[in-house]
């Protein structure tokens, strides 16, 4: 029998597939590393599920500034600059297990009670952060994604910035480091059409001193890479 109902079908739409920034790997871990993964996971790591409600007192221990890093790579700059900053906690986000594992074990061996690790996308544990409840967010040597077609993979593009900026508290720094030339213009002039930071120098910024030099960096100076920083705070 042929139907009378005049509605027409209607599709039922897929979700749409969020573009990642990063390249999801495992890589192979040293027996250092798997013993730190197994043994301080417990204690210092999460993932982004399990932060969903976000209790930064819960998770620290106590209330304090709350640094987020993105991409903590091996986790040498985390450990460094956090035992240098005791007075403010770091929350270093990271897919890559080896690094998780790596940055387990300094925090073990340097008893690093402000440093946390979330295992997972950044982007998505923005949304699970209280708006204006960072005291900076550090974004060091990012996947530069240099062929164009890969430049909506970048972290640094206006609608991310526009997440980052809201989480950050007004005052607060979005402080971003590339060894790419390209990529550091247009994070430069991202930053600058982003209504609510200013440029905390004239263009970017001295190399600042609390920045560790990392391995990486050393390589990319030897190959004539010049490094860029850029510091940006929230004004409004």
């Amino acid at each position: 029998m042929t139907s009378t109902d005049p509605t027409p079908a209607v599709a039922v739409p897929h979700p749409v597939r969020a573009i990642r920034t990063y390249h999801p790997r495992r890589g192979r871990m040293s027996g250092r590393q798997v013993t730190a993964l197994e043994q301080h996971w417990p204690r210092y790591g999460l993932r982004v599920a399990d932060a969903d409600p976000f209790d930064p007192v819960g998770l620290f221990g106590r209330r304090a500034p709350l640094v987020v890093e993105i991409g903590s790579g091996m986790g040498d700059t985390t450990a460094e600059m956090a035992a240098a900053d005791p007075d403010r906690d770091y929350l270093a986000v990271e897919v890559h297990t080896p690094g998780i594992a790596n940055l387990l074990d300094l925090i073990h061996l340097r008893d690093l009670g402000n440093v946390r690790i979330v295992e997972g996308d950044a982007m998505e544990l923005l949304d699970l952060l209280p708006p204006a409840s960072l005291d900076a967010v550090h974004v060091f040597f990012p996947d530069p994604w240099p062929k164009s077609r890969h430049h909506k993979r970048r972290l640094i593009q206006p609608a991310h910035v526009a997440r980052l900026r809201s989480r950050l508290a007004v005052g607060g720094t979005l402080h971003c480091a590339t060894d790419w030339a390209e990529y550091a213009e247009s994070m430069r002039a991202t930053l600058d059409a982003d209504p609510g930071l200013v440029n905390a120098h004239d263009g970017y910024a001295p190399r600042p001193a609390y920045r560790p030099v990392t391995r990486f960096e050393r390589r990319a100076l030897r190959a004539g890479r010049p490094i860029a920083d850029l510091i940006y705070r929230r004004h409004r």
